[in-house]
């Protein structure tokens, strides 16, 4: 789909429908992400937890998470391994992801702040819905290890905050 660009709402609201197709658990968050055309307002992918089986693509250790589907989805679709995207992505490419990025993983799966640092600022800007909560990690620093590597990071609808958060930890008690 297009929305107007800029349009934080309209991003994070289809984000969040990516992260309620995730299936609720209580070891696990529901996230859901889009990698966004800035300039055009164009999706260009989607994806949300567990969106795939353990060990589905390549190998990959561990579960996935919503922005490495994003990730994986513009690789198959350039034939390209997934660290080589930012060479066929739009110039002002914007990731909305409905919880902060992971910068610490218990499977041992690489982290979704390697993941889209590794992309040499391909993607300058993420827009989050809210921090991680400190479930599982007990101080996920990807907005800062973001931001200290020149990723801005923008949290701009803070109105969805308790939406986003009902949905995050769907299976939880």
């Amino acid at each position: 789909p297009t929305f107007s660009p800029g349009d934080h709402e309209a991003f994070m609201e289809y984000a969040l429908e990516q992260a309620q197709k995730s299936p609720p658990a209580t070891n696990k968050f529901c996230v859901g992400a889009c990698l966004v055309n800035g300039d055009k307002g164009e999706v260009l992918s989607t994806g949300y937890s567990l969106e795939f089986p353990r060990d589905y693509y390549r190998g990959d250790p561990g579960t996935t998470h919503a922005e490495q589907w994003c990730f994986i989805k513009m690789a198959a679709k350039h034939d390209l391994p997934e660290q080589r995207i930012g060479e066929v992505l739009p110039p002002n490419t914007v990731l909305y992801t409905t919880m902060e990025p992971c910068n610490a993983r218990l499977s041992g799966n690489m982290t979704c702040v390697t993941r889209i640092l590794r992309l040499d600022g391909a993607i300058k800007t993420v827009y989050v819905g809210i921090k991680e909560p400190g479930t599982f990690i007990e101080h996920n620093d990807g907005q800062e290890r973001l931001e200290a590597n020149g990723v801005k990071v923008e949290f701009p609808v803070e109105h969805l905050r308790d939406k986003i958060t009902k949905i995050s930890l769907a299976g939880h008690d």
